[in-house]
């Protein structure tokens, strides 16, 4: 849809295609609905409900293999281990996957990866039901899932948009990121109850049934059918797109760097969370898992928070106050001993990680041009995810020769030296970033206050 220079908003709206849309913005009352738009659109639906069991179950899985390989090992090096290769094919493979994105349809992929992401877990329910797991297989499978994901999650960034359109992408992705928290919530908090009663092998055959949802709400999607669409050039040419254009856009590349360096010192204390909850604060898998859901809750509450919002507006003074947060979160977690001031302190560590992750994402989605889109989300997953693996070998080893508390407190002051450098250059990155989006609005046909609330008058 291109909008004419001089419609006015409704006008532009009526005129909206209605084939995903069972609503129009404006039917769409103010209050508590407000923060639920982008389910008016029955795609979008449908990728919700899904992704609401599934991730749970990923989460699941998440804590039980920690909890499987520490049982195993008892060793903060093999957790950093297991980490690393299952987000460093992310890493890797991640331009490709976005690439690949830009050139396939998104839907098939996601299915795809989704059939995949399934057949992997019910592999490793079956192996460690049996009493025959052993750490190598362990590896293996993290390892295969992680090039699963290297093609998924570029395609997932970028199929949001075609589900809600730009008018509802904040509010999209707010709800996708509620969906994840949720599950954080909830996912470890069975996932603690399941191992102590029967063990982590029923979690990851829970996790393997619940793609079954997710592959039946990705069949049920009434997409168009996808237009077609010639690119002669090379492959390696039109993945590096995506490089020279974060390269060559300096509002993207700062938040890109600034969630990398994120991803590397401050995500890893997920990754030495059983230490905590085993050896430090002296309980077991169900105080793993309290742990993990208080940071769960916190991410909850700073999604629900971006989704009220009505744009993009700001969301730069944001990213700046969340960055600085987490760093005084984890250094005030990594000092304490008793086990309900640690779930207090981890309330808001998930809270600013899920308000910078998010508002990042925000922002470069509403700078990017459609067709770089997949390539510069999977730059975004590069440094969301394909850094994290580098993160948890460091700190898995410094763990292991200093202490996990030692490790947090290192990432902590990092992230607040992070976040004062990222202040001194916000300033001159707003203009950057208000030309950027305002010209993807006009080419998009999407009047600036759809996608800024009031217009573009405040900071980015």
């Amino acid at each position: 849809m291109r909008m004419v220079l001089g419609e006015s908003t409704d006008q532009t709206i009526r005129r909206a295609p209605r084939s995903t849309t069972d609503m129009r913005a404006d039917d769409i009352p103010e209050g508590p609905r407000h923060l639920l738009r982008a389910l008016r659109h029955r795609n979008y639906r449908l990728f919700f409900i899904g992704q609401l069991i599934s991730v749970s179950g990923t989460w699941m899985q998440s804590v039980a293999q920690s909890w499987l390989v520490y049982r195993l090992t008892g060793s903060a090096v093999w957790l950093g281990v297991v980490s690393f290769v299952a987000l460093l094919p992310v890493f890797a493979l991640a331009p490709l996957g976005g690439a690949l994105a830009d050139r396939r349809r998104r839907h098939r992929i996601i299915l795809i990866t989704q059939c995949l992401s399934m057949a992997l877990a019910l592999t490793l329910g079956v192996l460690t039901l049996s009493g025959r797991i052993e750490l190598w297989q362990v590896l293996t499978l993290a390892s295969a899932l992680g090039v699963v994901n290297a093609a998924d999650i570029p395609a997932r960034q970028a199929f949001v948009v075609e589900l809600v359109g730009k008018q509802d992408l904040l509010n999209a992705i707010a709800l996708n990121s509620s969906v994840f928290n949720m599950a954080r919530i909830v996912g470890p908090a069975l996932a603690g109850l399941i191992v102590a009663a029967v063990g982590e092998g029923w979690c990851f055959i829970a996790n393997g049934l619940s793609y079954i949802i997710v592959i039946a709400a990705l069949l049920r999607m009434r997409l168009p059918p996808p237009s077609p669409t010639e690119i002669a050039e090379p492959l390696l040419r039109h993945l590096a797109g995506g490089f020279r254009y974060v390269r060559a856009t300096p509002p993207v590349r700062a938040l890109l760097l600034l969630l990398g360096l994120m991803s590397v010192m401050a995500m890893p204390y997920t990754v030495l969370m059983p230490i905590f909850a085993g050896d430090i604060l002296h309980g077991g898998p169900n105080s793993l898992g309290i742990l993990m859901a208080a940071s769960g809750i916190g991410a909850l509450s700073g999604a629900l928070l971006l989704a009220a919002r009505r744009g993009a507006t700001g969301l730069g003074s944001w990213v700046l106050g969340a960055a600085a947060g987490l760093g005084v979160s984890l250094i005030l977690f990594a000092h304490s001993r008793q086990l309900w001031l640690s779930v207090l302190l981890l309330v808001p560590v998930g809270f600013c990680m899920m308000v910078q992750m998010a508002s990042s994402n925000t922002l470069i989605q509403v700078m990017v041009p459609d067709h770089l889109r997949g390539r510069v989300m999977a730059i975004y997953s590069m440094m969301f995810m394909g850094m994290a693996p580098f993160g948890a070998l460091f700190a898995g080893t410094v763990a292991s020769r200093l202490s996990a508390p030692a490790t947090v407190t290192i990432g902590g002051v990092a992230c607040l030296g992070a976040a004062a450098l990222f202040g001194r250059r916000l300033p001159a990155l707003r203009a950057q970033a208000r030309a950027l989006i305002i010209g993807e609005q006009m080419v998009g046909g999407d009047p600036p206050q759809q996608l800024t609330g009031s217009g573009i008058k405040r900071d980015t």
